[in-house]
């Protein structure tokens, strides 16, 4: 065996694993698809929607159904006096009973009551909408500042570096007699109030991260990864989506269930009736009987009965339309105020990227050849070098923003119309 070929194998084995080690773990990644897929798939409240679904489902099966019949036993014409007192079978009049009774809602009633089933159970699922909506929504809003924090610790790098950089310049030029030797202190201080700003940072991962692990659970942990996502923003089909935004379109079902209400509030103004059927037996000498009887409610008092029921299940009626009205009023100023917004971020996000940091950038070119040619002072290189860094992070901060609101307009107006 060749000892040095022997050696360089072993050389390019601990390569392959140092540098294997070195790669961020793939499960140590979180892309924004991912998260809203946890999202979803994990959230509590989502699985409570479900829960609730299905007891309104299973509550909805016996809506249109009578009553249970009711089983009747009993002794009728019980003889506690005379000859025959106490005795059960020697008065011809004493019968044992066993019957049944059946009670039969009237039609209408029974049909409202059945709508009202089926209304309750669409109102879960457009409630279960609404939750979805706000699960995606939230997932995506804390995902994006989870990512923004990340993008910003990973400018200090650069900050870093370049103060290193700085660090260096400075000590040249007091070896060269072009500065005092106080200046080799700025770089230090200026380390340090970079390391004051990185624990802000820090402070906000943790609470990015702490919002986004309600709704994904410990992959909140994972390190954002990917881009920010951008989604075509639609002025004219925003608008035309408003009305079915899920808190909107959840007032169809909640208006059909206070509706049936109102009819079945109506219907106690019409009888109810119920039938019964009894087998009564008696002493040997006499005959059994059967009995057949029927009854019927009567609603002979409606202004302080039957009435001020429909009246108030007409004022919730009422109620709920005024509700649906005002909540659709708040979306469209919602929808005006994010749209502007959206504009005007736009605007910033451009004017940093065309006007403010090239600007920043150069004038700490400027100010550093000045140092270095020793006509500058190094007061103006660090204010300078903070302004850059301020435009940096602000850079960072308005396209976040703009995300937001970006994400905020499409998961109430885009991806909910679908």
């Amino acid at each position: 065996m060749n000892p040095k070929c022997y050696c360089t194998g072993w050389s390019l084995v601990a390569g392959l694993v140092a540098s294997v080690l070195a790669l961020p773990s793939f499960a140590a990644a979180l892309t924004f698809d991912e998260a809203l897929w946890l999202a979803e798939n994990n959230a509590p409240s989502l699985t409570a929607q479900d829960a609730k679904i299905q007891a309104v489902s299973s509550a909805a099966i016996p809506a249109g159904e009578l009553p249970d019949p009711k089983l009747l036993l009993g002794v009728q014409n019980y003889p506690i006096g005379g000859p025959d007192r106490w005795s059960i079978d020697q008065d011809f009049m004493t019968m044992q009973m066993v019957g049944v009774r059946q009670e039969m809602p009237n039609s209408d009633k029974r049909k409202a009551r059945i709508e009202v089933a089926n209304a309750a159970v669409d109102r879960a699922a457009a409630e279960r909408r609404v939750e979805r909506l706000k699960v995606r929504q939230s997932a995506a809003l804390a995902w994006i500042s989870s990512y923004s924090v990340e993008r910003k610790d990973a400018l200090f790098q650069d900050f870093y570096k370049e103060n290193r950089l700085l660090a260096d310049t400075v000590r040249a030029q007091i070896a060269g007699g072009r500065a005092q030797p106080a200046d080799a202190v700025t770089p230090r201080q200026e380390a340090v109030q970079l390391a004051e700003q990185q624990d802000d940072l820090i402070l906000q991962r943790a609470q990015a991260r702490a919002a986004l692990k309600r709704w994904i659970g410990s992959a909140a942990n994972d390190k954002p990864v990917g881009s920010l996502p951008e989604w075509p923003v639609e002025t004219s089909s925003y608008s035309h989506n408003l009305q079915h935004h899920p808190e909107l379109a959840a007032f169809a079902p909640m208006t059909r269930e206070a509706q049936a209400k109102v009819d079945e509030a109506v219907s106690a103004k019409q009888s109810d009736w119920s039938w019964e059927l009894d087998y009564q037996r008696r002493g040997r000498e006499f005959g059994d009987m059967v009995s057949v009887q029927f009854s019927w409610d009567l609603p002979l008092f409606p202004d302080s009965r039957q009435n001020p029921k429909i009246a108030a299940k007409q004022a919730e009626l009422s109620q709920l339309e005024a509700e649906r009205e005002a909540l659709s009023r708040e979306h469209t100023q919602q929808l005006e105020n994010e749209l502007a917004d959206y504009e005007r971020l736009n605007r910033a996000v451009r004017r940093n990227q065309e006007s403010l940091l090239p600007l920043a950038k150069e004038k700490v070119e400027l100010s550093m050849a000045s140092y270095r040619s020793g006509k500058g002072d190094l007061n103006a290189v660090v204010a300078a070098r903070r302004e850059l860094i301020e435009a940096r992070l602000k850079q960072i901060d308005v396209e976040e923003q703009r995300a937001l609101t970006n994400a905020r307009l499409y998961f109430a107006y885009g991806e909910s119309s679908q």
